[in-house]
């Protein structure tokens, strides 16, 4: 009896925990790349860009959003948004006036793609991870 209990109490757990797992999804950028606001630009993977006249250095962040009622689309593009003015706030600091080769990342799943991203989201938050260089562009 009381091995049924715990293998009861086992699988209501299992069965709870079951819609809760976190998707990782690539899904399109929606026009974020190599878009200027305001004084820096955001190149993804091997977009074309101007010449580098000076590398500033390289930077990383983790965004992590709630997901309230979006759907999972919607929430990824809303931490790509974050994490996208994380990385122009850095360029701004470092007097930087653009990021190239930014690649996107959840967990151990990279993209470095100039269409497409990649997000981990469940039903409590979208969350994923950029990397870019900070550089200065001839012409900018």
């Amino acid at each position: 009896m009381k091995k049924a209990c715990v293998l009861g109490a086992f699988a209501a757990v299992v069965l709870t925990q079951a819609g809760c797992a976190t998707q990782v999804k690539s899904l399109p950028l929606a026009a974020t790349g190599g878009q200027s606001r305001g004084d820096v630009r955001v190149y993804f993977g091997n977009q074309d860009h101007p010449a580098v006249k000076s590398h500033v250095g390289e930077v990383s962040y983790s965004v992590r959003i709630a997901r309230k009622v979006a759907s999972p689309e919607d929430a990824c593009h809303q931490a790509l948004a974050e994490a996208v003015r994380k990385l122009r706030d850095a360029a701004r600091e470092r007097n930087a006036n653009a990021v190239v080769d930014v690649s996107t990342r959840f967990h151990s799943n990279e993209t470095s793609s100039s269409t497409d991203f990649t997000c981990g989201v469940s039903p409590s938050a979208a969350a994923l991870a950029v990397r870019g260089q900070l550089v200065v562009l001839e012409g900018n």
